[in-house]
């Protein structure tokens, strides 16, 4: 009987860490370190997706610009509502084996997403091509 509810316990765990990360996020340019958008992280069939929900204003920049330098079926779309991460697969530890898109450079990464163990409010988005990889920190909207 122990070894049952030790096992449901560590299963409840790992489910409950897998799916701390869906929800609302805003992200920070790096640049500036202004607030650039928010992504909405959603599950659908096992697999992690994201997708922009809002751009905060930018001088120069249109409300809605569509993904104009984007190679594949996302070319031309509205910003606003544009799956930039695609197939992100649980392994245990993190969300890894997708894809993630930037809008600005049309530019798709092998990415790895992963929520600081100190702070679940904060999640590591990392983007690899090769060996080279960038990683940024999102912010949960509370």
């Amino acid at each position: 009987m122990k070894a049952i509810l030790s096992f449901l316990f560590v299963v409840t765990v790992v489910v409950i860490k897998a799916q701390t990360c869906v929800g609302t996020w805003i992200t920070i340019d790096d640049e500036t370190g202004k607030r650039k958008s928010k992504v909405e992280l959603y599950k659908s069939g096992g697999y992690l997706y994201g997708k922009i929900v809002y751009l905060y204003p930018r001088e120069g920049r249109e409300d809605n610009p569509k993904c104009t330098k984007c190679t594949d079926d996302r070319k031309n779309q509205p910003i606003i509502g544009l799956q930039i991460i695609r197939g992100m697969k649980w392994d245990g530890e993190e969300w890894d084996s997708g894809t993630i898109v930037d809008p600005e450079t049309g530019k798709i990464y092998t990415c790895a997403i992963w929520l600081e163990e100190s702070n679940e409010d904060r999640l590591k988005v990392r983007g690899y091509i090769g060996p080279f990889f960038r990683t940024q920190t999102w912010i949960r909207v509370k």
